[in-house]
């Protein structure tokens, strides 16, 4: 029984250990029972953490444009173990990160052009922080993008 909820789900899509562990318990699945089917499949690399978190990664920021600290609290949501999410979020370097900041604030840049510069600087910032994104980063690819439109940042603003 526990074998065949775990392949029918990880048919499916990809299940983290813990989502697993998570289903068979709400199946009112042996707990003996679970363990060996999860220890199996481990195993046998049809359940594999840090695949699953390599690959949300990558996914979730080349669609979605999240940034680090969002894509680790997803996956931390997930189940994934912390030094599985470290690791994971890891691989994606800094400059990627900004570049892809960068191109979500341009695809919103024009539609906030009638808008004053605080006021588009605060959706932006929003949008970018629902992401993940530090507002460090967040202002800075901002007030460039910006500033490439002409627009001269006051000083107060971060």
């Amino acid at each position: 029984m526990a074998r065949n909820i775990c392949l029918r789900l990880l048919t499916m899509a990809p299940k983290t250990r813990a989502q697993l562990a998570e289903a068979l318990r709400k199946r009112d699945v042996p707990e003996e029972a679970a363990e060996a089917v999860l220890s199996r499949f481990s195993e046998l690399g049809l359940i594999n953490d840090e695949a699953f978190a390599a690959a949300w990664v990558d996914s979730r920021h080349h669609g979605r444009g999240l940034a680090k600290r969002a894509l680790a609290a997803e996956l931390r949501h997930r189940g994934v173990d912390s030094e599985t999410v470290s690791e994971a979020v890891e691989r994606l370097d800094p400059d990627q990160e900004a570049e892809t900041a960068r191109r979500l604030v341009e695809r919103k840049l024009a539609a906030t052009r009638s808008l004053d510069p605080k006021t588009r600087t605060r959706r932006l910032a929003g949008m970018l922080a629902r992401k993940g994104y530090s507002s460090g980063l967040a202002f800075r690819v901002i007030r460039e993008a910006l500033e490439q439109e002409g627009i001269e940042m006051e000083e107060d603003l971060p």
